[in-house]
């Protein structure tokens, strides 16, 4: 386990650097350039020739890179001229109201879509698994900002019991937990969807396996089944599509975030793109591809303890 950990860890550091190339190139290509971007379209000739001198931008897009690489290994990410504040303070302010968000609802997804498509599957082609696979197949086919605005139109405007924005919220929970709940509600709703139906489809599988048929021919109660031999096993090979499922759901959080004004990741992430803010977009770009590397590996560990017979060598 120990030399798969450390091949993975080489592995995720190559493929980090291949995003950040590919990202760090696609920003410097495009129109406009990172000076007109920063300084805006009215800077004189000489502020833009002090800039490009001041951040190397005259020396070779490779020598460019290598220097944000060296900077940002030491923990300096850049600096935002737009919002007049350093990338790794911005990400330090904004990560963990993402984090919050995204792991909340990922959290109660989870609980949620478990027992769900556990029932699911040992009631299949039953009229309630019917009811609740139209209503996942509902969810899972409806794009998260239209989910988010039904919910608005539902729970804010009709019935006026929860805030339609979260532009308030704060460095912790604040006054009001209610401008959380739409926000995560709607995250949730579109991973309950995703999750429960791979869960029943694995509880159906492990239904038709061998072991649990002699389970019941030696007449194991039937709870006792369920919950012994089919759940772990389903949940087992659930636990690979949840970590794979990270880059969905902070996807899944950026428009989220930008849908109710939430002060997190993906709303710094939509506003810099409006602003052309390189410097934070490469930035929450690393952090993205971070978490979903480490979410990946997390699952595979995750599958191998829950798993005896998984061996990574």
């Amino acid at each position: 386990m120990t030399a798969y950990i450390v091949r993975r860890l080489g592995q995720a550091v190559i493929v980090v650097l291949i995003v950040t190339v590919v990202v760090f190139g696609l920003l410097h290509a495009l129109p406009g350039g990172l000076v007109r971007a920063q300084l805006g379209p009215k800077a004189t000739p000489y502020a833009v020739h002090q800039f490009t001198i001041q951040e190397g931008l005259n020396k070779p897009l490779v020598v460019q890179y290598g220097i944000w690489l060296w900077h940002a290994v030491q923990g300096n990410l850049g600096f935002s001229y737009k919002l007049n504040q350093s990338v790794g303070s911005l990400l330090a302010e904004y990560v963990p109201r993402t984090l919050l968000l995204a792991g909340s609802a990922f959290l109660l997804s989870v609980a949620i879509a478990i027992p769900l498509g556990l029932w699911q599957g040992q009631r299949r082609n039953r009229p309630d698994d019917h009811a609740l696979s139209a209503l996942m197949l509902t969810f899972y086919s409806m794009p998260s900002f239209l989910l988010g605005v039904i919910l608005i139109v539902v729970l804010s405007l009709w019935i006026p019991a929860l805030p339609s924005t979260a532009s308030a919220f704060g460095s912790g929970l604040g006054t009001d937990v209610r401008v959380l709940v739409l926000p995560v509600a709607t995250l949730c709703l579109g991973n309950v969807s995703y999750f429960s139906r791979y869960m029943r489809a694995s509880t159906i599988d492990n239904l038709l396996a061998d072991h649990v048929r002699t389970a019941r021919a030696k007449g194991v109660a039937p709870r006792r089944v369920l919950l012994r031999h089919v759940l772990r096993n389903s949940v087992s090979s659930t636990v690979t599509v949840l970590g794979l499922s990270i880059p969905y759901v902070l996807s899944g959080a950026l428009i989220i975030e930008a849908l109710f004004n939430f002060p997190g990741v993906g709303l710094l992430f939509w506003n810099a793109a409006q602003d052309r803010d390189y410097p934070v977009l490469l930035g929450v770009v690393l952090v993205i591809t971070v978490a979903t590397i480490v979410g990946n590996l997390a699952a595979d560990i995750a599958y191998a303890a829950l798993d005896p017979r998984i061996r990574y060598r």
